[in-house]
């Protein structure tokens, strides 16, 4: 069973509401999945807001400088404790202030569902469930003490909170006819720790019982296209299609974070298929990383994390996909992770740094992603801000182009492998090599066209970010967007001819028409022999090759 695609069952769901043909979607494309918004491909250029500032009231002052940072959609929490004070009794204030804010700033929502659990722990649970142990009993570690965390292996509480779920999305259904909110995220970076799991006595009977039949299927049926750390793992211990969860995947701390993957997931699918049957907008989970080195129960074990993807899609079918926050330098890599398996790209944490201008172009130029969002944005400030500003107004002119690419081959990106990326990055794009060097301090005052060495260390001044998008526009045209780039072109094979540059322009994109600024075959493409994209601000150019003997 794989994640449900709201685009195949749409036309059942299209009965239940009077809006229906207008609700947000996904949708396949080649190898990608699209988000659809008002019947159109739209790109989420987003900014997540800190934990506790998602209240209207404390927001109102920032909208203008969200909208100011080209901003299209912002992404906010809604607190169950909030909406539901009393049990039973909901008050939606806050939600419909933030609705109504960004409607009037003419800007989208995802709402993060801060329910059963936000940062593995449940402090966003309302005071009532709290107070309630005995109803709503705790997870406990293997001292037998409770722990700050609702135990997924308890009904009351998973029914609760899908309860709490369905009315909001029922509520939405029945007030944002104008589809502000276009995602939802179910409870927010789930896991398990100190420990790999739960010691609730319930859980110690689950782990002690079978595995699943759900999932022992599930595992048989996509044998071949398993990840290869739940693949290896069962077939270290035999492969075997029946059995406690030591007996099929051995007994390990690694196995205690599949059971407890299983678990959360199966928790999480009562509670999306509630809201789901309410309000058929896309839903998706999101996941802290995990620090290299660290074993389970060092980070929030058992989330949905790429590695646990298998056993996320056989525990909750209703999830459209899964998503990673993304604080780690390695953005590449863990970008990369998140789209194996067709499981689409969309970072709804990313860390606030200068550095987020262009990840952002690698999320949706080298991932077909559909979404990128720094954290705490009505926060931001200084060169992040200038530079995220720039970098969203080079995707907003650019959207049309890039939606028109997900999932065909025909667009890429270029980011430092590594923080001090000293050789050419070599990358194979449109039947050409292109070698990449990264220039992350300003130039100095020199001709145009000198590139400044990554080991020039003169300056104090933080590095600059580099990187850029590329679109192939035909078979020897392409457009380059981005800052801090020197790219040459070399044919794939000895003896094929040299690669030249035919012709390289600088402009931008107006009403979805380029728009001419200037010529650059001189000193700034080094007398035809690379297209540069100069630190310190962001440019696009049109190039054209050619080739000669």
């Amino acid at each position: 069973m794989k994640f449900s695609l709201r685009f195949a069952s749409i036309g059942l769901i299209a009965s239940a509401f009077s809006f229906a043909a207008d609700l947000p979607l996904l949708r396949q494309q080649g190898t990608a999945k699209q988000l659809i918004v008002d019947g159109q491909p739209f790109l989420i250029r987003g900014g997540e807001l800190s934990n506790s500032h998602g209240e209207p009231d404390y927001l109102r002052a920032a909208w203008p400088k969200l909208k100011s940072l080209n901003l299209n959609t912002v992404v906010a929490p809604i607190y169950w404790d909030v909406i539901e004070p009393t049990e039973g009794k909901f008050d939606f204030a806050t939600v419909d202030g933030l609705i109504a804010d960004a409607r009037a700033n003419d800007l989208r929502l995802v709402l993060l569902w801060f329910g059963s659990w936000k940062n593995s722990m449940s402090c966003y649970v309302p005071a009532w469930v709290k107070i309630d142990i005995a109803r709503f009993p705790r997870a406990r570690n293997s001292a037998g003490q409770a722990m700050e965390i609702l135990t997924p292996f308890n009904a009351t509480n998973r029914d609760t909170d899908a309860r709490a779920f369905a009315a909001l999305m029922r509520h939405l259904r029945e007030t944002d006819a104008a589809h502000t909110v276009i995602l939802v995220q179910v409870e927010n970076e789930i896991g398990m720790i100190p420990e790999a799991r739960d010691r609730h006595p319930a859980a110690d009977a689950a782990f002690a019982a079978p595995v699943p039949a759900e999932l022992m299927n599930y595992l048989v049926t996509h044998r071949d296209t398993l990840t290869p750390e739940v693949n290896d793992r069962w077939n270290a211990n035999g492969a075997r299609t029946s059995g406690t969860w030591t007996e099929v995947f051995g007994d390990s701390a690694a196995t205690g974070e599949l059971f407890m993957a299983w678990t959360f997931g199966r928790y999480v699918e009562v509670v999306a298929k509630a809201g789901r049957a309410e309000y058929a907008l896309p839903l998706y989970v999101n996941a802290a990383l995990i620090r290299p080195g660290y074993q389970p129960g060092q980070y929030p074990s058992a989330g949905p994390l790429p590695h646990l993807i298998d056993v996320w899609r056989a525990a909750a079918p209703t999830i459209d996909f899964i998503s990673p926050d993304i604080y780690f330098p390695n953005f590449t890599e863990w970008a990369d992770r998140y789209v194996r398996g067709g499981n689409p790209l969309f970072v709804p944490e990313a860390l606030r740094s200068n550095d987020a201008a262009v990840n952002a172009l690698y999320a949706f130029g080298a991932c077909s992603g559909f979404g990128f969002s720094p954290f705490g944005i009505e926060s931001i400030g200084g060169p992040g801000a200038s530079l995220l500003r720039a970098s969203n107004d080079l995707i907003r002119q650019l959207t049309p182009l890039i939606t028109a690419r997900q999932g065909l081959g025909t667009m890429t990106a270029l980011l430092p492998p590594a923080a001090e990326q000293r050789q050419p990055h070599a990358v194979t794009f449109g039947g050409l090599t292109l070698s990449a060097s990264y220039e992350r301090l300003e130039s100095p005052v020199l001709a145009d066209g000198v590139i400044n060495e990554a080991g020039d260390r003169s300056t104090s001044r933080a590095p600059l970010p580099a990187g850029a998008i590329v679109l192939q526009l035909g078979p020897d045209e392409f457009l380059f967007g981005g800052i801090g780039v020197t790219i040459t072109f070399a044919a794939p094979k000895p003896g094929d001819p040299v690669i030249g540059i035919l012709t390289c322009e600088e402009g931008h994109y107006a009403d979805g028409e380029w728009q001419h600024i200037r010529w650059l075959n001189g000193d700034q493409t080094h007398q035809g022999r690379h297209v540069r994209l100069e630190p310190g601000h962001f440019a696009l150019q049109h190039v054209k090759l050619y080739g000669y003997r």
